[in-house]
């Protein structure tokens, strides 16, 4: 989608996606990992809910997001957010130019699922890939295929969609049902995804 069409949901307040809590996703993993505060890249960030969570528990954030109204509002509530570490937004299509690395952290809710083409996720997870420290992380929370139907809201995923991406360059650390917290009575299901930069190549699977 163009950048000019993110712009125009962000000043009409169509913005479902955005939200003042912090994923709990996220949350969870930073605090039970007891990770050390390092570099975190926030992808699509929107109005800087995640980047500034990170920022506060001292991390050193760079939010990115296609849409110019989105960093406009991001820096606003940066100007207004007292925290521990350093935090930076800019605008930027990481499909086209990922910023340099390395982060010890890749966390985007809902960035690589809006993605329909297979060569466009696939591109998604080598920019990932080559964003993370070898001891790095990415984050995701993405549309998944369960649930019973609906008209609107997160595009659907399957878990091969998210294999056949990003297991040529990212291993598959934890693929497991979540839900999208929105504000709205019926939470859209979800797949929360830890990968990791490989080791080794990912082997061929094993003919029967």
């Amino acid at each position: 989608m163009p950048a000019r069409d993110w712009n125009e949901h962000y000043e009409q307040g169509a913005m479902p996606w955005d939200t003042e809590t912090p994923d709990q996703g996220l949350v969870d993993f930073v605090r039970g990992r007891r990770l050390v505060p390092g570099r975190a890249l926030d992808i699509g960030c929107g109005t800087g809910t995640h980047a500034l969570w990170l920022a506060g528990q001292g991390w050193d954030v760079l939010g990115v997001d296609i849409s110019p109204r989105a960093i406009e509002r991001a820096h606003a509530r940066a100007a207004e957010t007292p925290v521990t570490g350093t935090i930076r937004f800019a605008v930027d299509d990481f499909l086209a130019a990922p910023p340099e690395g390395p982060f010890d952290v890749v966390f985007d809710r809902g960035v690589f699922h809006v993605f329909d083409a297979a060569e466009d996720r696939a591109r998604f997870a080598v920019h990932v890939a080559r964003s993370l420290a070898s001891s790095g992380y990415w984050l995701s929370l993405l549309g998944s295929t369960e649930g019973p139907p609906r008209d609107e809201g997160p595009p659907r995923r399957s878990a091969r969609d998210i294999a056949n991406a990003i297991e040529p360059v990212l291993e598959i650390v934890e693929l497991r049902s979540a839900v999208f917290d929105l504000d709205r009575q019926v939470q859209p299901r979800a797949w929360w995804c830890v990968a990791r930069p490989r080791e080794v190549p990912a082997q061929p699977s094993t003919a029967g």
